[in-house]
């Protein structure tokens, strides 16, 4: 199978230090067109589609493969592989932080730098731990998601945008969502919203940037706080704007948070 096909890869920039930018749930990698050029001078570009999204190869979805966050990661590793990648510096949205861990526990020396933008290892409470959402609200937005997907797009796309004032950036989220095959959306969901990452959070290796938005009801910031504790010797920038998607509501915001890391990073 041809990887880069699969994944939709495209690669651009002038620089030779990779940068792999992996998008979130129901989104794909058109999502970081504001984020990814201001790094073209410096570095190499990688983006790419998981399989079901954006234009991958739908064909080559398997439930078995993806029933967990590794099926995920291994795409991450065949893309990195195939383009022979080195000293990667992973830059993931929502779900995709957490497959950045994954793949980087099953290949520590491939990735350098691990940029985590609105991560959760965990989205539901559990005892002292607070993700945000009990295991009814999740089991309640699952079966809505199941029942009527459409439906559930344009309900959610406001509250994970959370910037009602800028009606265009949720019909764009609303839009991705719609664009994405329900029955692949609905495993992914699942994937995403059960999936507990708390325990591979010590053992990250690579240097760490945690993205937190100051308002955001799907990560909120104690649980961006409980990454950047659980992860050893990584930095935490909070973001002063609302919502889950900064790279879309706010990229200059985030451009400079993410220069400044690499900057501080590799002097």
């Amino acid at each position: 199978m041809d990887i880069l096909k699969r994944n939709n890869v495209q690669v651009s920039g002038r620089g030779e230090r990779p940068m792999l930018f992996a998008h979130g749930f129901g989104c794909d990698q058109h999502m970081w067109r504001f984020i990814a050029p201001a790094f073209e001078d410096a570095y190499k570009i990688v983006l790419f589609d998981y399989v079901g999204a954006g234009l991958s190869d739908e064909s080559a979805y398997d439930k078995a493969r993806y029933a967990t966050l590794n099926g995920y990661a291994a795409d991450v590793l065949e893309i990195c592989e195939a383009l022979s990648l080195e000293k990667v510096i992973f830059v993931g949205h929502s779900v995709s932080s957490m497959v950045g861990v994954v793949a980087a526990a099953q290949k520590p020396d491939l990735f350098t730098h691990l940029i985590m933008v609105g991560p959760s290892p965990c989205y539901i409470n559990d005892g002292d731990y607070v993700g945000g959402f009990s295991r009814e609200d999740i089991n309640g937005l699952l079966q809505s998601l199941e029942s009527n997907y459409l439906g559930w797009s344009r309900a959610m796309a406001p509250v994970i945008m959370g910037n009602p004032d800028r009606p265009e950036l949720t019909e764009e989220l609303t839009n991705s969502f719609c664009r994405t095959n329900p029955d692949i959306a609905q495993q992914f969901a699942q994937v995403t919203f059960l999936s507990d990452n708390r325990a591979d959070l010590p053992g990250v290796k690579a240097k760490t940037l945690v993205l937190q938005c100051s308002q955001d009801v799907i990560a909120p910031p104690v649980v961006g706080q409980y990454v950047h504790d659980a992860v050893p010797g990584s930095s935490m920038v909070t973001l002063d704007v609302s919502g889950h998607c900064p790279h879309l509501s706010a990229p200059k915001d985030t451009i400079a948070a993410i220069l400044e890391f690499l900057r501080e990073e590799q002097t």
